[in-house]
């Protein structure tokens, strides 16, 4: 079986991000024998739609446990995947790494107790760090490094780690 390798990122949020997500992103990482586990492949697509559709019309209560119960779902469905994955990469871009990325980072660096790692990208340029010695949030570089994962700059060097690390 090939190795299982989930993606933790914020790209599925934005026009541009989900562009690049799925037209370079993902279709370079798919070509290396990996089964790359994408939560936002897996996400309720069909019930999100619905209730944006039409939540203006249901009253706010019944809106928010929908809400509520959607996101539990897709919760529930991430950490069942971090459960299962042999290795995480984190898109690390932004003026500060999101959020659900950087928990996504530390929940599986404590599950799999620092034995699966986790590799960063980030292919953004602006300096992100507290300080001048590092490259992103000192936390959540930290969980990478306890993995022996790094953090790489282009989806070229991406390749050749995933290669490095999970090819038989």
């Amino acid at each position: 079986m090939p190795p299982k390798i989930y993606i933790a990122s914020p790209l599925g949020f934005s026009e541009a991000g989900r562009f690049f997500y799925y037209q370079e992103f993902l279709p370079e990482l798919r070509d290396i024998g990996c089964e790359i586990m994408d939560p936002w492949e897996h996400s309720p697509k069909d019930k999100i739609e619905e209730l944006k559709n039409k939540e203006n019309s249901l009253k706010v209560s019944v809106a928010k446990k929908t809400w509520q119960s959607i996101n539990f779902e897709i919760g529930m469905n991430n950490v069942n995947f971090l459960n299962e994955a042999d290795g995480l990469i984190a898109v690390l871009d932004g003026s500060d790494v999101d959020s659900g990325t950087a928990a996504e980072i530390g929940y599986f660096c404590g599950k799999h107790n620092n034995r699966r790692p986790i590799l960063g990208y980030r292919g953004d340029f602006r300096l992100s760090p507290e300080n001048i010695g590092g490259i992103i949030n000192i936390q959540v570089e930290q969980f990478i490094y306890l993995t022996k994962g790094t953090i790489v700059a282009s989806i070229k060097d991406l390749k050749q780690e995933l290669k490095k690390r999970f090819s038989k």
